[in-house]
């Protein structure tokens, strides 16, 4: 039997749908990480549907580290109502405090970087993770970082 409360739980760890983690912790026989990584997984699949899709629209976000490191981010989307919505933001602004933190050479070496709020996810994973959440295309485009 899948308690109400598990299946909220792991709706607010995942932002997956309702069904979906219902399913999920139906699958995994009530075992909750089990069904995490379920959704995860599923996450990654959605992320990876979605990849030849264009991604044309987003924004451009910036932050500034005790006023010594900039950082300019470009990131894309695929409709201004994702560009504005929560997940992406909040995915633009910890993106742009990665970069200010590990200083990555470029796009794909910032991709493969561990996330420095959690170590066991990679920059790439959060973008997919995010994808699954939103769902649209979203591509990090480019970026700059000056330091004095």
């Amino acid at each position: 039997m899948i308690k109400a409360s598990d299946v909220q739980k792991l709706r607010e760890m995942t932002s997956a749908g309702v069904m979906d983690c219902k399913k999920a912790l139906e699958e995994a026989d009530g075992d909750f990480d089990q069904a995490l990584e379920l959704i995860k997984e599923r996450g990654v699949i959605i992320a990876e549907k979605k990849a030849g899709r264009a991604a044309t629209t987003g924004i451009i976000e910036s932050y500034i580290h005790n006023d010594r490191i900039g950082v300019m981010l470009e990131i894309h989307c695929e409709t201004d109502f994702v560009g504005r919505s929560e997940p992406f933001r909040e995915l633009a602004h910890n993106i742009t405090m990665q970069i200010a933190a590990m200083d990555p050479a470029d796009v794909p070496a910032l991709l493969e970087q561990p996330f420095i709020r959690n170590e066991k996810t990679t920059i790439g994973d959060l973008v997919k993770e995010t994808i699954a959440k939103v769902g649209e295309n979203i591509t990090i485009e480019r970026f700059i970082r000056y330091e004095l």
